[in-house]
């Protein structure tokens, strides 16, 4: 089921780099990150009253309010970046190099998780890296 959600996640990545692009013709990168934010948000509550756990705010502990609020501020950061981005570069170049991610992620993980670091997910890294490379020069 995680394959599944994870390549529907890429799915709906990959549509949002493309609506974005053309909803942010003529329109401030700031103003638009804050408009897909506004609906992100509403979605995201909706789908905690739909499913009822609103109730488990009260058990979030401090640590994790503390992740997740930085995780927030992350991902804000993150998106006024890729919507200025996008609205100075070609989606066809900003896309790849956005999907670095997937490397620097890895090697996060590692340091930070102490997740494995196989040679397979050395090669993987190098071949996103190079194919990165490839498709933005």
């Amino acid at each position: 089921m995680w394959f599944i959600l994870a390549l529907l996640s890429a799915v709906f990545a990959a549509l949002t780099s493309i609506l974005a692009k053309v909803g942010i013709e003529g329109v401030s990168s700031n103003l638009a990150t804050a408009i897909r934010t506004a609906v992100v948000l509403v979605m995201a509550w909706g789908m905690v009253l739909v499913t009822h756990t609103q109730g488990g705010i009260a058990d979030i502990s401090r640590r994790s309010w503390l992740f997740l609020i930085l995780s927030g501020l992350a991902t804000g950061a993150s998106w006024l970046c890729y919507y200025k981005a996008l609205q100075i570069g070609e989606a066809s170049k900003v896309v790849p190099v956005d999907k670095l991610s997937v490397v620097i992620t890895l090697v996060l993980a590692f340091v930070f998780l102490h997740e494995k670091f196989t040679v397979k997910s050395l090669v993987g890294c190098v071949l996103i890296g190079a194919g990165t490379l490839l498709m933005v020069l």
